[in-house]
């Protein structure tokens, strides 16, 4: 069903043994039921004999005819029979036989459910692997916005220090004002705090712990990310602008990044944007900016979309 070579119940030594016991046990019960009549047929002939022929002559000096001593010599070796068959292997009796039947019986059918309950499992996996499959093709088809991470990174991913940033670079400023234009932005309040006032043309929703944060009128304040996202549903382009841990979050979620590499290293920096993992993002788009008078570093502008 699933590619794998179909298996069997496997019958050990041990229950091959007590098969191949039993089955001898029976044997010999035939041999002595066969023993026992014949025993009874010669002895009643012999006695038919003797009565109606006259056939045997008297040992002497016992006195006995030769024939009772045959039928005694018979009906000991059908003793020995009978208590090598019964008594000293009293333990394999019918019951017994039936017994060790019935453990074996049980023993294949403890086997036949492992192996049903393993399979039923593994159908179940796939059962739930291809739902989610189906779940996930849905959403990405009927999905309406584009979640965006906006972000300014040095090479060594460094974003900020002191809550601010480490640099000034004129076009970036000029590219963020451009792309989150008249869209949801997502923050965390420290970010939000580094801001001398709202930015103008945009729904700030951030992301705070605090009970009754007091955030100016027009400000959605949210208790975690979830509800962040919920909160600007309805905007086919939201952007997620920092602080570091929001990054974090909301890496696994997004289905764009909106990069401003800054071509230096920079001591100091207290937060930094995640590793971006080229096994699930493409880059589709860069253009390099080199250092002029206006800006103090190279720095190239990066998008990458998820795979």
């Amino acid at each position: 069903m699933f590619g794998k070579k179909k298996q069997t119940p496997q019958i050990d030594k041990e229950q091959l043994e007590l098969i191949k016991t039993a089955q001898k046990r029976i044997k010999q019960k035939k041999r002595l039921y066969a023993h026992f009549i014949v025993f009874i047929i010669g002895a009643v002939f012999l006695i038919l004999a003797n009565t109606a022929l006259g056939i045997g002559e008297t040992i002497k000096p016992l006195g006995v005819d030769w024939f009772v001593y045959a039928i005694l010599l018979w009906f000991f070796l059908f003793v020995y029979h009978f208590f090598n068959v019964f008594v000293t292997s009293k333990f394999l009796s019918e019951k017994w036989e039936q017994k060790q039947l019935d453990k074996l019986v049980a023993q294949q059918q403890e086997r036949i459910d492992a192996i049903k309950e393993k399979l039923l499992i593994e159908e179940t996996q796939i059962a739930k692997r291809e739902v989610q499959k189906t779940l996930q093709e849905k959403k990405k088809a009927n999905k309406s916005s584009t979640l965006t991470i906006i972000v300014a990174a040095g090479e060594d991913n460094a974003i900020g220090k002191d809550n601010d940033l480490i640099w000034h670079l004129s076009n970036d400023l000029k590219r963020f004002k451009s792309l989150t234009n008249g869209h949801h932005i997502i923050m965390g309040r420290k970010t939000f705090e580094s801001f001398p006032k709202p930015l103008p043309n945009r729904t700030h929703i951030v992301i705070t712990r605090q009970e009754r944060y007091p955030a100016p009128d027009g400000v959605i304040v949210v208790n975690n990310l979830e509800d962040a996202l919920d909160a600007a549903r309805l905007d086919k382009q939201p952007y997620i602008i920092g602080g570091g841990e929001i990054y974090k979050q909301a890496l696994s979620l997004a289905d764009k990044i909106e990069l401003t590499r800054v071509h230096g290293t920079f001591d100091g920096a207290d937060t930094f944007f995640p590793i971006i993992d080229r096994t699930i993002w493409k880059e589709t788009n860069s253009v390099f900016h080199d250092k002029d008078e206006k800006h103090q570093y190279s720095f190239s502008f990066i998008t990458y979309e998820r795979i």
